[in-house]
């Protein structure tokens, strides 16, 4: 109902039972019971017009309150919307990722293995490559010490036989069979030419 419409009615209202008071009192007779009604006729009026005020007042009043009130319950009916219709989205993903967690931890393990399978191949390749070379190092080095002790084998050999004729050619040289060498030696030179 629009402002206008109520002022009407209240309007109306008030002016009804100020005239049925009015009329009431001119058809009443008698001092004391007269009075009377006339009393209780203007309490009713006085009721109707206070009444009318605090109607007045509510309907002026109270349609701003009321209509902040709706715009923050709406405000809040919306928000709370919102806000379930996020929990629900939410809960919707939680709930593909859950059920997708199992392929994720398959997927995970099967990552791990490969890549264990790959990491233990890769140390097996170096440890083989590092066996090799330690090998190869090894028989180089034992190679190496093979030829120094024959050398050294050599030499000593090499010593001992020349000590061994030393002392063979001290025994049995003595100074008639250097002569004899020497004369043998003198003789071959002198059959030869220049």
């Amino acid at each position: 109902m629009k402002r206008s419409g109520v002022w009407k009615v209240v309007a109306s209202a008030l002016l009804v039972l100020l005239f049925a008071a009015m009329s009431a009192h001119a058809a009443e007779e008698g001092g004391n019971a007269a009075t009377e009604r006339a009393n209780a006729i203007f309490k009713w009026i006085n009721f109707a017009i206070v009444a009318g005020v605090i109607g007045w007042v509510f309907l002026k009043l109270t349609p701003s309150f009321f209509r902040k009130n709706a715009e923050i319950i709406s405000s809040a009916i919306t928000k709370a919307t919102a806000a379930k219709a996020e929990a629900d989205r939410q809960l919707r993903e939680a709930e593909e990722k859950l059920a997708r967690l199992g392929q994720e931890v398959a997927q995970l393990r099967a990552t791990a293995q490969r890549e264990a399978a790959a990491e233990a191949e890769r140390l097996r390749v170096i440890t083989q490559s590092d066996i090799q070379r330690v090998g190869l190092a090894a028989k180089a080095e034992i190679e190496a010490a093979e030829r120094a002790a024959r050398l050294e084998l050599k030499v000593i050999a090499a010593n001992s036989a020349v000590d061994g004729a030393e002392s063979l050619l001290e025994k049995e040289l003595t100074p008639q069979a250097q002569e004899t060498l020497v004369t043998a030696f003198v003789k071959s030179l002198e059959g030869r030419p220049n």
